[in-house]
């Protein structure tokens, strides 16, 4: 392999199934210009970034803490925002234009081949048309000044910083910044939340397995009585608006639509697991009278972060939270009057559909119509060019692999107003501001908890979701529609335009608290409401039970909440899924003697997920094997891979009954899962959690040793508050606890808050995040500017 085709695979291996693909081994054996600090490819980086820096919009500075995270000054929002595209630029330059690149579509341009398939499935879902459309939509809105002056800040540093050693592995140079390429960032992001082909796969499952063994293995909710709003109702009456779903079982897939589709489009989604936490206390139940917020978004775990953090300051604003690069305004963080937060919400806003086809034409409401059809050349390396053909229709852009088809509409797929609002919560001064701005937050689907100084708190359910109907009834996303009749259509729905919230769940009627006692999220079900839009089971409720638990018991015993209170919640590692399932383990364990020293094992385990715990290892390696030996019997069969195995919640609560179980003893099927566990223990020479849960797993999209982050044993699990999954790797993407008594605020990265490996910061804040410090937000610095920008033609 030459120089050329070792340097592309390396990042192609990470990048050409999506954002959540495996990742290549370490490269041993490369050329010279590869070898790290001495190769020709890093001679750029080790070139100091300009301290001074002309912009046609206005002076700024730009001071640096002591993790690298810089404050950045100006009169107004516009210089800002310069000054945050060039310092961006400076820290994250590669890991900008490499995401770009991705949910545009022109990723095998620069790493080959291997990046087609993930090219391919951009480009027909359009991705850039979307931002196109965003833009158009807003590109004389309040805060477009800011984001034109951003790319300019950008460019600027492309035009005079030196270039990352990434670009120089890679052999390109980076494409220069534009407006729209920050909602195509946007739309990254709103993808990898809301872009789930869940009901792809649910209908192909109740075609191949059967309805009843669909319904126990996919059920359309969780029971458990831990909904984010507990009082009964939505705190809006947005269950009675939402009408009563039609609860007959969804159809199966059509035949245009089968397994191998299904699992192909798994691969470009976010991985299983992907969560977050968010809760807030009202100065009823704080030792200050005044609220607690506390955020940790869960997202992929990488080198560098998916974060940016950035302090803003202008002569009207001040801001301290994280960004995503590209993105010039902070996304979650606290400001001079308040602090906010999200979670995913996993409510139901994507759609599918099927189609009667001839040739180039669809049926739709008894015409046939000519697909909307274009050409989408990719350049490719290593290789000719790709040409892509990409269909629309009606509804939106149709995917296609090997004969296999099926529409889809996503609110994503409009012009969206989600930049605007994140501006505008930056600026809010009050719970007011921050309700007026949130009505714009078109996607992603969001539970949104906010925190004032005032003592105001809120929990809103925010973004677009469609109100869908059968035969002028109400019924939720839960299938593959039937496109050519028409049903389940979006009213006032514009794929590619601007839409109307016409078709849409009012903001009023989404489930919402204005100034509730105490609120906590994590991705739970929102409420025990029968609106269709409030459609799927959710995330397994291990999170919520316990973060609610721990808020519960501290209110019933009378003891004040604070912010140190907060952190522990935060910070816990009780594994819930063990909680439930442990005492049936070792009830089967029991019955075989060759397991008696890890039945003993787990019976003493607190049921922590600490690394110097080997309770912990045993469990989670078992839970893995045990799902495997529970569904792949049942699966494989079937022609399901193993992206079609139900969620947590069902694994944990099957009974010895199960049509799972037909024909198998579940307590025989745990021990044996037991016995591959101990097994792999040993060929693995694993002894507790730490030997093979650390940071190790967190990995630069080169995975080559000296670029990843060190092997530090790190606690969590999938399932814990305190979040880490180290075969994603994701978890706690960011930690944010805020006290608003006097806006004192903390937080921390997984890993540092530059991607520049010869940087101090690459990886300073590692290890207190994995051993559960935070550094202090909003505060002043000192010392001069460490850059200028003067004002002046760039």
């Amino acid at each position: 392999m030459d120089v050329d085709q070792v340097r592309r695979s390396v990042v192609a291996a990470l990048l050409a199934g999506g954002l959540g693909a495996t990742r290549l081994s370490a490269v041993s054996g490369l050329p010279g210009q590869f070898a790290p600090l001495s190769g020709t490819a890093w001679a750029a980086g080790r070139r100091s970034v300009p301290d001074t820096v002309e912009s046609p919009h206005g002076a700024a500075t730009v001071t640096y803490d002591d993790h690298g995270v810089p404050l950045v000054e100006a009169a107004d929002d516009v210089a800002l925002a310069y000054a945050v595209g060039y310092v961006q630029a400076a820290d994250r330059l590669f890991q900008m234009d490499l995401l770009r690149r991705l949910i545009d579509g022109s990723l095998a341009a620069v790493v080959g081949e291997r990046a087609l398939e993930s090219d391919t499935v951009n480009a027909q879902l359009d991705f850039r048309g979307a931002a196109e459309a965003g833009w158009a939509h807003l590109v004389d809105a309040p805060h477009a000044p800011a984001v034109r002056a951003y790319a300019d800040g950008v460019n600027a540093y492309v035009d005079v910083g030196p270039r990352p050693p990434e670009f120089g592995l890679l052999g390109y140079e980076p494409q220069r910044w534009r407006p729209v390429d920050t909602l195509l960032i946007e739309k990254l992001i709103t993808w990898g939340l809301t872009g789930t082909f869940d009901v792809v796969r649910e209908a192909v499952a109740r075609r191949e397995l059967g309805t009843a063994l669909a319904d126990e293995l996919y059920p359309s909710r969780f029971d458990h009585d831990v909904p984010i709003l507990r009082n009964g109702s939505d705190g809006s009456g947005a269950g009675a608006a939402g009408g009563a779903a039609n609860r007959s079982r969804p159809p199966a897939a059509p035949p245009e639509v089968g397994a191998d589709l299904a699992g192909w489009l798994g691969r470009f989604e976010w991985p299983p697991g992907i969560g977050s936490n968010s809760w807030v206390v009202s100065g009823d139940y704080t030792a200050s009278g005044k609220p607690l917020l506390a955020n940790d978004p869960h997202l992929q775990l990488s080198v560098p972060p998916v974060w940016y953090e950035q302090q803003l300051r202008t002569d009207s604003m001040h801001v301290h939270g994280v960004a995503f690069p590209g993105v010039p305004f902070v996304v979650i963080g606290t400001n001079h009057a308040g602090a906010w937060g999200f979670t995913n919400a996993g409510t139901d806003t994507i759609g599918f559909y099927r189609y009667d086809v001839d040739g180039e034409r669809y049926r739709y409401r008894g015409a046939w119509r000519d697909f909307e059809t274009s050409t989408r050349t990719i350049a490719v390396a290593d290789g000719p060019d790709h040409e892509v053909t990409v269909r629309k229709t009606v509804h939106g852009p149709l995917v296609e692999r090997q004969g296999e088809r099926v529409g889809v509409a996503w609110v994503g797929h409009t012009a969206t107003e989600t930049s605007l609002a994140v501006y505008e919560l930056n600026h809010a001064g009050g719970l007011d501001d921050a309700m007026a701005a949130i009505r714009r937050w078109d996607a992603p689907a969001q539970n949104f908890v906010y925190a004032d100084r005032d003592g105001r708190t809120l929990y809103y359910l925010v973004g677009r979701h469609p109100i869908r109907r059968v035969d002028g009834v109400r019924v939720p996303g839960d299938r593959i529609f039937d496109g050519s009749a028409g049903e389940g259509e979006w009213k006032g729905f514009e794929p590619f335009g601007v839409s109307s919230w016409s078709g849409f769940v009012p903001f009023e009627a989404k489930p919402h608290a204005v100034d509730p006692p105490y609120v906590a999220t994590a991705n739970q079900r929102i409420v025990d409401s029968s609106a269709p839009y409030l459609r799927g089971p959710y995330a397994s409720p291990y999170r919520a039970r316990r973060i609610y638990g721990l808020l519960d018991a501290r209110a019933r015993g009378g003891q004040p909440m604070d912010a140190a209170f907060v952190r522990r919640v935060q910070l816990d590692v009780r594994d819930g899924r063990a909680v439930d399932l442990v005492p049936t383990l070792v009830a089967a364990a029991a019955l075989r003697p060759d397991l008696a020293d890890a039945a003993a094992t787990l019976a003493s385990w607190d049921r922590e997920m600490r690394p110097d715990s080997r309770g912990a290892l045993v469990f989670v390696r078992w839970f893995h094997h045990y799902v495997a030996a529970t569904f792949d019997p049942v699966l494989g069969p079937a022609g399901l891979d193993d992206s079609f195995r139900p969620a947590a919640w069902v694994t944990a609560h099957l009974g010895d009954d199960s049509r799972v179980f037909a024909g198998r003893d579940r307590a025989a099927v745990m021990a044996d899962a037991l016995a591959t566990t101990l097994d792999e223990l040993d060929a693995q020479g694993w002894s507790v959690l730490g030997d093979y849960s650390n940071t190790g797993a967190m990995t630069h999209p080169f995975d080559l040793s000296f670029l990843n982050y060190p092997a530090i044993p790190a606690p969590g699990s999938g399932f814990t508050v305190r979040n880490y999954d180290v075969e994603g790797p994701h978890g706690s993407s960011w930690r944010q606890v805020v006290d608003l008594a006097d806006g004192s605020a903390v937080g921390v990265v997984p890993g540092g808050n530059s991607g520049v490996y010869l940087s101090s910061h690459y990886h300073d804040q590692l290890r207190d995040w994995v051993e559960g410090r935070y550094s202090p937000l909003m505060r002043p610095l000192e010392g001069g500017p460490d850059i200028t920008v003067r004002e002046g033609s760039s």
